[in-house]
Parts: structure tokens; sequence; C-alpha cells
């Protein structure tokens, strides 16, 4: 895992240039490098995950082309074989990235259809004068670019690109409505006009004239197959193993997150039949935090495995110096993201790094792919209450909004739940599920900017609308999923984790995030995934043959952090000072008496406005940083 940034007829000051290596510094502290030629300017950081020799350095030139690679090849010796055995292509390293190269000159952009792994890459052709830029088929590693008339930028990380001089730092609204909504931006967005992400499972060709070509040559199988429930159980299972397989490939310790949740679990067994005493970490959370918060013991969960197995297993108390960690978080997630979960990545990441470890897995994905997420069972729920009379459903509605959230500042799940649910039920499916995951409707969100972003909160549902209904018509579970894997998978969970692992220099793998993993999950059937009311029916049968039942069946419990517990405690000062009414008024972005509302009603425990309140935060450290 590594930095990468490059420049095409940059003409400011040197200074610049030289300082991309120590602004990316996190991503590769093991070998950072420019390469210049003519107009063009490539610069790489390195984590040396495999051949960890200095040939395999970057920028890698060689006959012609220069690479700078992020990321990982997992069947790369398969794809150096056939580059040998049908293209006579010769190697003088043992690394993915001269096989990245290769691939590249024997079969231009195609050759990205040989790859399975995570990357972002440029390669430049110096008699073609082309740049080349390209991201993996689910975007789990960041490219960011600029196209300014002759110049072009791209770089890993945003702050990177955001400091270069003569860029004009115009914030895009409709970004500040979709972090304030969502928590989180869509891969569409970036903070700054004139930024933008190259869309995951695209490639960009730059060419000589300046003029940019943006091309999909990824999309995920979106039309299922009927097959027996036993056959599909197998083909999963077959699909999780081989994926795992990849996965391991390393020149250094592989290690995991252990929450002792289902998807966690099932991948740290499977990955120890390749690494006996395989290493494993999850967070601990404080008692007290726990009652606020009314989280399940994760950690005990972990432990049980952990003994059951043989792990070497490692826990992390989160402590109370959140308001230490909060203003390097912001700094390191590039984007105002308002998931503490963020925290605990970065946190677990750092005591690997302590532990030698460069590489953890992570059960990410599974809940997107194979329905595993509450708020989409309770959309589906939201479906069936929109049936009943309308004057019971408003009776429902009302006594959900009167319930509170804490009794006695005690968490009181009922509570939280009701209201939220209470929020989408009884709207059409696209909406109710927009609404499930998201935190406004129209006329709230108006009420808490001073201007009115009508346009902006319309093009996000417009938006949301399209990726909900292209695909899957008749199977809502599938279209819940689909939306899922553009959305809240690639904009929010792929997001926080690379760059709150690179922030402690570590690399973290996503098995479940893997080409076929996904092709074939995405081929089931809705009612198989969902069946007889089971969530994650299919992998939960495919985890029997490996897990204890009281893990596979145990009820789902989120990777957060007690964020309604500091909000109302460590960050308790931070929020005064921060969201208080004289710095609301200073910025003018906000509506004081509605944010002053949302604080309020919060600790009074009326409402669950944590998340909210946690985002206007996050959202006032970050416009004081990069503004």
């Amino acid at each position: 895992m590594c930095g990468i940034a490059g420049f095409v007829n940059y003409t400011g000051p040197e200074a610049y240039i030289d300082s991309v290596a120590r602004i990316q510094y996190h991503r590769g502290p093991d070998h950072q490098a420019v390469w210049r030629h003519e107009a063009v300017t490539l610069c790489h950081q390195r984590l040396s995950i495999i051949d960890l020799s200095a040939e395999a350095n970057q920028p890698m030139v060689k006959t012609g082309l220069t690479i700078v690679f992020n990321g990982e090849i997992y069947n790369y010796r398969e794809v150096r074989q056939q580059l040998t055995d049908q293209h006579g292509a010769t190697f003088t390293t043992t690394s993915d990235t001269e096989v990245v190269l290769e691939a590249y000159r024997a079969l231009g952009p195609a050759c990205l259809h040989k790859f399975k792994g995570m990357f972002a890459l440029a390669i430049y052709d110096h008699q073609r004068q082309e740049l080349f830029l390209a991201r993996d088929p689910f975007g789990i590693k960041p490219l960011f670019y600029v196209p300014q008339g002759r110049l072009f930028a791209f770089a890993s990380e945003l702050k990177t690109l955001v400091k270069m001089p003569g860029l004009t730092r115009e914030i895009n609204t409709q970004a500040l409505v979709a972090a304030v909504n969502y928590l989180w931006l869509p891969e569409s967005l970036t903070m700054f006009k004139g930024i933008y992400k190259l869309p995951s499972g695209s490639y960009l060709l730059r060419k000589p004239d300046g003029h940019i070509h943006v091309t999909r040559y990824y999309q995920p199988v979106r039309k299922t197959v009927d097959r027996p429930l036993a056959e599909v159980v197998d083909l999963v299972d077959q699909s999780l193993q081989d994926t795992i397989a990849r996965h391991m490939v390393a020149d250094v310790p592989v290690s995991t997150f252990l929450s002792g949740g289902l998807d966690s679990s099932l991948i740290a067994v499977l990955a120890q039949q390749h690494t006996p005493g395989l290493a494993t970490y999850s967070i601990n959370i404080l008692p007290e935090d726990q009652r606020v918060e009314q989280m399940p013991d994760d950690a005990n969960y972990a432990r049980q495995l952990a003994a059951r197995h043989g792990f070497d297993h490692h826990e992390i108390t989160i402590t109370p110096k959140i308001a230490e960690h909060l203003p390097h978080m912001v700094y390191h997630l590039d984007e105002p993201i308002g998931d503490p979960a963020a925290i605990n990545t970065y946190l677990i990441s750092q005591e690997a790094k302590k532990n030698g470890s460069k590489v953890l897995l992570s059960g990410m994905g599974a809940d997107e792919i194979f329905f595993g997420y509450r708020r989409q069972q309770a959309t589906l729920m939201a479906l069936r209450f929109s049936r009943m009379p309308l004057p019971l459903q408003k009776m429902v509605r009302w006594g959900a909004q009167q319930l509170p959230v804490q009794i006695g500042g005690k968490g009181f799940k009922p509570g939280r739940w009701a209201q939220r649910f209470a929020t989408f039920a009884g709207l059409p499916p696209s909406a109710a599920y927009m609404r499930s995951y998201s935190y406004y409707d129209e006329a709230s969100i108006n009420r808490l900017f001073v201007d009115d972003i009508t346009a902006g909160y319309r093009a996000l549902v417009a938006e949301h609308q399209a990726i909900f209904t292209g695909h899957y018509q008749g199977d809502l579970i599938n279209q819940m999923c689909q939306t899922d894997l553009q959305m809240f998978m690639n904009g929010l969970n792929l997001t926080y984790t690379d760059r709150a692992s690179m922030a402690a220099s570590v690399e973290v793998r996503v098995p479940f995030i893997d080409r076929e993993v996904i092709d074939l999950a995405m081929t089931i059937p809705g009612r198989q995934k969902y069946h007889r009311h089971i969530p994650k029916n299919i992998l939960k049968r495919v985890a029997e043959k490996y897990l204890p039942r009281e893990i596979v069946f145990r009820p789902k419990a989120s990777f957060g952090a007690p964020i309604r517990s500091w909000i109302s405690g460590p960050l308790k000062d931070m929020v005064d000072d921060l969201l208080s009414t004289q710095n609301l008024q200073k910025r003018g972005v906000f509506n004081p008496e509605v944010v002053s509302r949302l604080i309020k009603d919060d600790r009074q425990g009326k409402k669950d406005n944590a998340y909210q309140i946690y985002e206007l935060l996050t959202l006032e450290l970050w416009l004081q940083r990069y503004l």
C-alpha cells in the first residue's frame, strides 16, 4: 500500500512537489521518490508489502513506461506467468508493480480485466506522451484528480491537491449537503469544485493535447440466477476460501480484525488455515460507555473465539481521549466523515503496526452484498407498514416520536429505533431506504442551513433514485444491496477504512470486496439472502461449517464507537465551543437555533441526535483545517 501523485505541466514552486512526500508520508514510510521527465512529474511513497527489495521501489521506469502504483494485485504471479508465456515479457523484480507495468505494455487498458486486487495507479507512456490512470472495480483505493487547463494533477489524498499553489478552494455546496445528510460523501462528489474522484471500476486517459477520456471498464453483475440453495451455499463457501487465499499473499505477516461478529470471525478462521497462530485485534468499550450506548459486549465473543482457535489475540480499549484523536482523524480522513468507527480502525491499525504487522484483513462488505444491515430489514418492515390504514400509521408514528432515547442516563434502544423507524415508515421504497441511513428530510435540512440548499438536496435524492431503481426490478432486497455497493460501501466504509488505516501506515485488505465474490453474491436472488426472516442467510449457512452457533446467530452488532456517550461526556466542551451560537454565526453556514435545539434535545434524552452533532463537529474542524 502506498501513496501516489503526479503532475503534467505544473509550473509552480518546486517546494510544493518536494512537500508531497511529507504530506503523504504516512502512506509510504519505507521509501519516497520523485521522477521527472519533460513536463511530467510522478511521486511515490512506498509501504513495502510484496518484494521488499529496493529494486521494487517506485516510480518504476522500464523501457518507455513509468508507473506509480498503490495497492496489491493478489494474482500477480499468475498474470506474470501469462505475460511471460504469451507475450515474451521479462522481469527484473518479483513485485506486482512490474507485472502491472508489463501487462499494460502488452494489453493496454484491457489489462485491468486480468487483475484481482485493489489499486489506484498511473502509467506514463514516454513516446505517446499519454498518462493512464486507473482504479480498482470497487474503489478500495482512492484517487483524486484536477484538470485545470493545460495543468493536470492527481494524488491519493485530497489534502495533497488542496495545497497545490494556484488552486481555487471553493466549497462544493452539494458535497456539503451530502456530508451533513449522509455523514459521508458519495463517490460522485468531492468537497471542492474542480477536484474529482476517478470513479471506481474506471480508467482515465489523458492525451498529449490535454483531452481527458474516462471509461468504465467494470460493472458488477446485476442479474440473478435461480439455483438450489445448497448449491449456492457451496459456491459461496468455495468463493470465500479462494478470496482468503488470495488476500494472504504478502512478504510480510498478515493479521486480522476480530470484532466477535459473524464476518470478521469467519475471515479469521479461514485465514488461520494459511497462518497458524494468526494475530487478531479487537476493540473493547469501557463499561460506562457501554451503558450509555447499550452496546453488546463484542470483546467477549472475540476472546472466546480466539481462545477456541489459538489466535494471538490483542485488545485495544477505547478511552475518553477522543477529544485528542478527533482533530487528527479529521485531517487524515480528507473529507468530513461523521462515523466514529474510523477511530476504531485507526487505533487497531496503530496497535498492529506497533506489533510489527503491516497488513490487516477486514470483514467489511458482507452486510452490503448478503443483506445484513438492520436498516435493510427495517425498510422491508416500513413497506409493510405503509399498507396499514393511514390513521393507524399516524398514530404509530406519533407514539414513536414520544418515546425517550435515554432513561436515567442509560440508553433506551427501543426508543432510538422507534424514532428512527418513524422517519421513513410509509415512504416509497427508494425514499424509505435513503432515509433509513440519512439524517434529514428536505424541510429539516433546509432549516439547518442558513442558505436555501433545496437544489443540492434534490440532486442527492435523484442520484439515489437512479441507483436504487436502475436494476433488480421486482427484487427489493437486491435493490438495497446494489445501492449499498455503490453508495454506502464506497462512500463511507471503504473510504474511512483506507484513510484511517493508512494514517497508521497499515494496509487493510477486504476479502468480501472481491470481484469474484461480489459477482457471485449479486446473482443470488433476494429471497435466498433473506430467508425465513434470517438476514445473511447464505453466509450464515456457510459459517455454520466453521463457527459456533452463538457467533453465527448472535444479533447484529455494528463496528461502532460509543458516540452517544462521547457527545455527552468527553466531547461536551468541544461541542459547546465549536458549535456555539457565536461560532456558528461567524461561520455563516448553519442556523444556530436549529443546532442548539439538536444539542438540547439530545442532552435531555428526547432525541437521538448524537451522529448529527458529531458530523457538525467534524465539519467545523474540517473547515478550520482546509479553509
